[in-house]
């Protein structure tokens, strides 16, 4: 953390934490050249969504139904269905089926993980030879169990072995694959099917299907038609917030801090894209800049006698509170305490409650902050990894933002819901010790040329005794192993509505997005192509 007087606005200017905006006010005029046919494209959206429907319901052979609800899926028109693919899953379930099909073995079996079966995967020994290699017809067969693979969970060993064995034979033949084929791969190879944000996968896909022999026309146009709608939607909402952000930069003086309020928001919108996750989405965006504003100030511009008195102010979360806090803190103070107050505005007086939920996470946050604080001062690197994730998989953010998510969503979300979520269960420690270790091995070479505490790199390398490469390595496996555990806790009944896991692990898909390469939120230029398509540019009939 900077040593640097906080009254000082010159002062204030050096921490160059972010690059400038790439968007500035860019959405506040905004508008996709599909908004003047809004009423038309919704219209015609509403009788295709029925010409689908009959398709659905119409379709009855096995190897049709999971080509179907595949398509849906990735084209984002699912959430449009979701009686009817659950009978159909449901009747997948419990149909015999052939099991020498290498290409309908692994679909059927990632849709049915994917949708919350715990099915067997020794069905895949059925493939291996003497040797332990998988046979094959075809690539796309080979592709399809490569994605399927990665609904592993511990101890799955064929799951393993399928996934080094498809791998490698996938990256021997790509460059003799068709260009539409060896697009899929070149994806998958870079990102397995189930990992990838559900959002971008539906704008990536849809001009792949239109160009597939067997498309259908209906559910293509209701797949453009549905997209173009969401975008018009989004935009709506990021001029929102970058009005609310803009206020929030005049009335607290923190113009220091670069904007990012497009990438929050596409983060967000990653994790919950549905239209029905609107105010989800506002409330996110608004919780991840606050949260994006607390950890500059915490790290970077004020002193640690200054970020203690910050944590004490919001441990309070009233106005009295303010005395506590240095000048250049006391407008971002109570800008925060007003934000609080308009979500229990937006949410109306049944759920306005929620917001109580809000405060607490941020509270999680800080005292997970004043720890690392006084790690940092004292040059303390935790003795071995978990001791540190006790603390840092808390103050990644991750937490904080996935129960956000739930304060906004409908009444599915109860009271009980919250307090369940408020408890940390295990399925969110899995997830925030992905997103730690993903951010870690993202930032960690650009955070330890700073004053920063050290990361679960350092920690694991103190426990070891191994270099930065082995232990960087070390904690790529332990993020693959946070993934199988998330996959075995989505796979596991609950009381909790299925909504709720299904929101973390889209949660982690945004995650794995965000730190794949970089730290793409703060070399958010990494990303800038992925906000045009999913925001400016329209898909063309």
């Amino acid at each position: 953390m900077s040593a640097l007087h906080s009254n000082s606005d010159e002062g204030l200017t050096k921490a160059p934490t972010f690059h400038p905006s790439l968007w500035g006010d860019f959405f506040l005029t905004y508008q996709p050249p599909t908004a003047p046919q809004h009423a038309y494209m919704k219209e015609r959206a509403e009788v295709l969504k029925e010409e689908v429907r009959k398709i659905i319901k119409g379709t009855n052979q096995l190897p049709k139904i999971l080509d179907l609800i595949f398509t849906l899926q990735r084209l984002g028109l699912d959430n449009h269905y979701e009686a009817e693919i659950d009978e159909h899953l449901h009747s997948v379930y419990n149909s015999g089926y052939d099991v020498k099909d290498l290409n309908l073995v692994s679909l059927r079996f990632y849709l049915l993980r994917k949708n919350g079966y715990d099915v067997p995967s020794d069905v895949f020994l059925n493939f291996k030879d003497k040797e332990g290699n998988f046979a094959f017809d075809d690539i796309r067969g080979l592709l399809s169990l490569y994605n399927a693979a990665y609904l592993r969970t511990h101890g799955e060993k064929v799951l393993d072995e399928a996934i080094i064995f498809t791998r490698s034979h996938l990256e021997a033949v790509l460059d003799s694959l068709d260009s539409t084929l060896a697009d899929e791969v070149s994806q998958s190879l870079q990102t397995p099917l189930f990992r990838r944000v559900r959002i971008l996968e539906t704008r990536n896909y849809i001009p792949i299907y239109e160009k597939e022999p067997a498309r259908n026309m209906a559910i293509l146009e209701f797949a453009k038609l549905n997209f173009n709608l969401l975008q018009l939607l989004y935009c709506e909402e990021l001029k929102m917030v970058t009005l609310w952000w803009k206020q929030l930069n005049v009335e607290t003086n923190l113009s220091f801090i670069r904007d990012r309020i497009v990438e929050m928001h596409f983060w967000m919108a990653g994790a919950c894209s549905e239209p029905k996750y609107s105010l989800s989405r506002v409330i996110l965006t608004k919780m991840t800049a606050f949260i994006t504003i607390l950890d500059d100030i915490v790290d970077t511009y004020s002193t640690t006698e200054e970020g203690m008195l910050l944590a004490k102010a919001i441990y309070r979360c009233n106005e009295d509170a303010t005395e506590l806090l240095p000048d250049y803190m006391k407008d971002f103070y109570l800008f925060l305490l007003k934000t609080f107050d308009s979500c229990e505005d937006e949410l109306g007086p049944n759920r306005r409650y929620r917001v109580s939920y809000l405060k607490e996470m941020i509270k999680i946050l800080v005292r997970g902050y004043s720890q690392e604080i006084q790690w940092r001062d004292e040059h303390y690197v935790p003795e071995t990894i978990n001791e540190h994730l006790e603390i840092s998989r808390l103050t990644v953010g991750a937490f904080q933002l996935a129960c956000s998510s739930f304060v906004g969503m409908g009444d599915i979300i109860t009271k009980e819901v919250l307090d369940w979520l408020l408890a940390y269960p295990e399925l969110l420690k899995c997830f925030t010790t992905f997103v730690r270790l993903s951010n870690d091995i993202a930032s960690t070479e650009r955070e330890q040329t700073g004053g920063h505490h050290a990361s679960t790199i350092q920690s694991y390398m103190l426990q070891h005794g191994t270099t930065m490469h082995v232990a960087c390595e070390k904690i790529k496996e332990l993020i693959e192993d946070s993934w199988k555990d998330m996959v075995k806790l989505y796979l596991t009944p609950t009381e909790q509505p299925k909504l709720v896991a299904q929101t973390v692990v889209d949660f982690a898909r945004t995650g794995d997005y965000m730190y794949k390469k970089t730290d793409a939120f703060t070399f958010s230029h990494t990303i800038k192509d992925m906000v045009a398509l999913l925001y400016v540019e329209p898909i063309l009939f």
